[in-house]
């Protein structure tokens, strides 16, 4: 594969990340094939793994560490993350100091490394002072236990604010952001994408399938596939919701599409994130080995001119489809307290 540099960091990565959300009980159980798709990813060439904490409750990261136990660890370019619920008590979650530092140490556990190569911050956290948040990070890589640190799913503003204040504050800067980018998901177009290039950031988007409706299996003539992700959320699957239907109708599109151009979806929809030029590295999250050979052989395509042209017509540029696929909740406008001065 070729090779694509991580911002300004210098760190080459594969156009394709392996995302290991789908290791362990929220999607694979099996320990072992898990740990061959792994290895079948890492002979392919990606050279880049993406998990976090709360991926079946530290689960995935115990299996990425049996993976990577007999690989050269230093071969591969490892990414975690840390904020959601870990725990009963009110303090195992967040992005204040006390936590980041004690979690960083339970990560680097289950994954069974001295270093993590990229430490995210999953979610912003309206009670912690992002000086907070990176003053925790810098002393961590200070202290060798992680090199870079990033975001994922910070909205502009926040980004922003970040970097001013990593600059102000004489702070490690969030190197790289993960947002929610694929064909139905276009909303980071609009800024995020724009202000990651402004700062020299990486962008190494989540779900490019789309949470699976970009797979193949949403067709218009058949059954909706059931699975432990709608389950989870299933405002992103309820069909509902007008946003979905319209999803349903792109996917039939896009499907069509990709048979005009000797392409299967996922290879349109991989081949689609990644020729953004923002975007570092798409995260794929394969629960199988059919899954993840499908989606490896999209490290290669380039669509031409005439196809994303094509791609803007069904789902113009800035639009997401569905609301809730933003990733995040906006402020509860409805809340008076909210918008209105105290008297």
């Amino acid at each position: 594969m070729e090779m694509r540099v991580l911002g300004t960091t210098g760190v080459k990565v594969s156009p394709l990340c392996l995302g290991a959300m789908m290791f362990g009980a929220w999607g694979n159980p099996d320990h072992d094939e898990s740990v061959r798709i792994i290895d079948r990813a890492l002979d392919a060439g990606i050279n880049f793994i993406d998990t976090a904490d709360v991926y079946s409750a530290g689960e995935s990261e115990e299996i990425v560490g049996k993976a990577l136990a007999h690989r050269r660890r230093d071969h591969v370019v490892l990414a975690t993350k840390a904020h959601a619920q870990m725990g009963d008590d009110v303090n195992e979650q967040g992005n204040s100091r006390r936590w980041i530092i004690r979690e960083c140490e339970n990560s680097l556990r289950r994954l069974g490394t001295d270093y993590i190569d990229l430490y995210q911050i999953h979610r912003p956290d309206p009670t912690a002072d992002i000086d907070e948040t990176l003053g925790a990070l810098t002393d961590l890589i200070r202290a060798g236990k992680i090199c870079y640190a990033g975001s994922s799913t910070f909205q502009p503003s926040q980004i922003v604010e970040a970097q001013w204040t990593a600059q102000r504050r004489g702070r490690e800067r969030f190197v790289c952001e993960q947002p929610p980018y694929s064909i139905l998901v276009r909303g980071v177009e609009d800024e995020v994408l724009p202000v990651c290039q402004r700062y020299g950031m990486g962008v190494i988007p989540w779900s490019p399938l789309a949470g699976g409706w970009l797979s193949g299996r949403y067709r218009k003539d058949g059954d909706l596939p059931a699975s432990l992700r709608a389950e989870r959320i299933p405002q992103r699957f309820d069909m509902s919701l007008p946003g979905n239907q319209a999803k349903l109708e792109a996917a039939e599109k896009l499907a069509l599409l990709a048979d005009e151009a000797g392409l299967s979806l996922v290879q349109l929809a991989l081949a689609f994130v990644t020729s953004h030029p923002a975007v570092t590295s798409a995260i794929i999250g394969p629960r199988t080995m059919d899954h993840l050979d499908g989606q490896l052989v999209a490290a290669d395509v380039v669509l031409s001119p005439d196809v994303l042209d094509k791609i803007d017509e069904i789902v113009p540029p800035g639009t997401t489809l569905n609301a809730p696929d933003r990733g995040y909740e906006p402020p509860d406008l409805a809340d008076p307290s909210l918008r209105r001065r105290r008297t």
